[in-house]
């Protein structure tokens, strides 16, 4: 079987190496290195060396990558065409290299394990296609940049671009960009704002690493300041100097007032009678603001996204009188 692929300008400046590592993900480094080593590849009809730079319009290809290793197969054909595949996001900002997302509560961002449903991922993807773009073999594929929970509506930055990409990863892991939430935590506070200083156990440590090293306990930082209260309930919106999964929602939990409607760590029985009571459907976390340098011009970006409308009812019957700003309305 002989697989060619030509370079696009986005997938251009990559080792060879690597960028077969991209395309053929099944085969081992082993299987890999050896069909170089045997000539088997070749850029621009010459013999390749792996540690290459490849540049646009080279020609890139690779015989019996299928007898090396029989689970190599080529790619599938996406099931739906992208005129068939809805677009749930509303559009906040877009430009050549990012497109910023709202995303509605319940889709999920990236596909996974029991996910069979569309995601923003691929909802993103089949919007760009239809407004004309075109991904060629071994591009750089529309992605975002960091993560949100399936239930967690908000704001969301997808890089479109190899470039944006990489400096937003570095944004994001350096926790350069200002994130903002809105909240609703059972219970009443006390205090006007507050900050949750807690170490959290990591998420996805192995169980090997926990067995040789015990549980790995990350630093996590959550500042809370009430906006509006109720009989049971306080509004808040909090920003996060770390990025933990289910930051927020576990230090609420942590501290007695869990969110609204989480079905993971929150209060069952609350969460039914609220559900009952105040029409309280989904959890009541939304990402309500982002603040970042632009990726690639360092313009400095502010994003808001508009309270749901499925959430927002729940607050008056909730007892918790809160008129938004023009931030939180979406606008600014």
């Amino acid at each position: 079987m002989k697989l060619e692929y030509t370079i696009s300008q986005d997938a251009a400046g990559q080792r060879l190496d690597k960028f077969l590592r991209h395309r053929l993900a099944e085969m081992p480094l082993s299987h890999l290195y050896k069909l170089v080593r045997t000539k088997k590849v070749r850029v621009n009809g010459a013999r390749a060396d792996i540690a290459q730079l490849l540049h646009p319009g080279d020609v890139v290809v690779v015989h019996g990558a299928r007898e090396a290793n029989p689970q190599v197969a080529p790619a599938e054909p996406r099931a739906k065409p992208a005129s068939a595949v809805p677009q749930d996001f509303a559009i906040l900002y877009e430009d050549p290299h990012i497109l910023v997302c709202d995303k509605p509560a319940g889709l999920p961002i990236h596909p996974g394990s029991g996910i069979t449903s569309d995601t923003l991922v691929d909802e993103v993807r089949a919007y760009l296609e239809r407004q004309g773009l075109v991904i060629a073999e071994g591009e750089f594929k529309p992605s975002p940049a960091h993560r949100l929970d399936r239930e967690t509506s908000g704001v969301v930055v997808v890089a479109k671009t190899r470039q944006a990409m990489v400096r937003l990863t570095e944004m994001f892991t350096a926790g350069e960009p200002k994130k903002t939430y809105l909240a609703l935590a059972k219970g009443r506070f006390q205090r006007e704002r507050g900050t949750v200083d807690l170490r959290l156990s990591e998420h996805q440590q192995t169980q090997a690493s926990r067995k040789q090293r015990g549980v790995n306990m990350q630093e996590a930082v959550t500042h809370w300041t009430k906006l509006a209260g109720g009989g049971e309930a306080t509004l808040l919106e909090l920003s996060i100097e770390t990025g933990r999964t289910h930051q927020i929602r576990r230090h609420l939990a942590a501290i007695g007032h869990p969110v609204v409607g989480d079905s993971k760590y929150g209060d069952f029985a609350f969460n039914r009678r609220a559900r009952s009571a105040w029409g309280a459907k989904r959890m009541f976390l939304h990402s309500s603001r982002l603040a970042l340098p632009h990726p690639v011009t360092g313009k400095r970006l502010v994003f808001n996204a508009p309270l749901p409308r499925d959430v927002a009812q729940v607050l008056p019957r909730a007892g918790v009188a809160w008129s938004p700003t023009p931030a939180h309305q979406g606008e600014g």
